[in-house]
């Protein structure tokens, strides 16, 4: 597929990470925090830059998520996240891990625009403006805690790149005619060589 936005070029690529779902630990310990065992997975020491405790959990049924942004029609960006092994849950749930259940938190470049119960959220263009930026997508259990496989955070990162372009110098030239993208990416009236990042495996609720 193949979008046309004028003065800007776009690239947005797609990186999947697994990550956990469920897994138990003994019964007749406490949480690090001193509450109640969960049923789902342990605590570890490592922290989001919020404070918020990673909990490890099995990756054989792991949760996973991808992160895809695309150019609207608006100046802005349609985020899609595509998760396995995982449900999104309601507004007002209680705070308590059940296994591939939760939130995700998306960020861009490190700072967290929203906390996402569904897994499309539309970008402000105003939040990616020229330049190269990581769009990343977290998964978070109900109670806040970061769900994690191996010690590392399920999440997927995409980049975006916006770069302006110069005017044509004939108006009355006809559009160039963009060729259709192949494998998955973003394209404009310029050219736009597709790179990624790797990640490890989102203030309102919708910001």
């Amino acid at each position: 597929m193949s979008w046309t936005r004028s003065l800007i070029a776009v690239l947005a690529v797609c990186v999947v990470l697994p990550a956990g779902t469920a897994g138990c630990g003994p019964s007749d310990t406490r949480e690090r925090d001193g509450s109640a065992p969960s049923p789902v997975g342990r605590l570890l020491d490592q922290r989001d830059a919020e404070g918020r405790p990673y909990r490890e959990v099995d990756g054989r049924e792991a949760p996973e998520v991808g992160v895809e942004v695309v150019p609207d029609t608006d100046g802005g960006w349609d985020v899609r996240l595509r998760v396995r092994n995982f449900r999104f849950s309601p507004d007002g749930t209680g705070r308590r891990a059940v296994a591939g259940r939760g939130l995700a938190h998306l960020e861009v470049n490190g700072r967290r625009v929203a906390r996402l119960r569904t897994p499309e959220y539309h970008l402000p263009g105003s939040l990616v403006p020229r330049g190269t930026h990581q769009v990343t997508a977290r998964l978070y259990a109900d109670d806040g805690s970061v769900w994690a496989v191996d010690g590392r955070p399920v999440e997927s990162t995409a980049d975006v790149t916006v770069s302006e372009q110069p005017p044509s110098p004939d108006p009355s030239a006809e559009p160039l005619t963009p060729p259709a993208a192949a494998g998955g990416g973003a394209r404009d009236r310029g050219s736009a060589a597709i790179t990624g990042t790797e990640g490890s495996p989102d203030g309102a609720e919708q910001a």
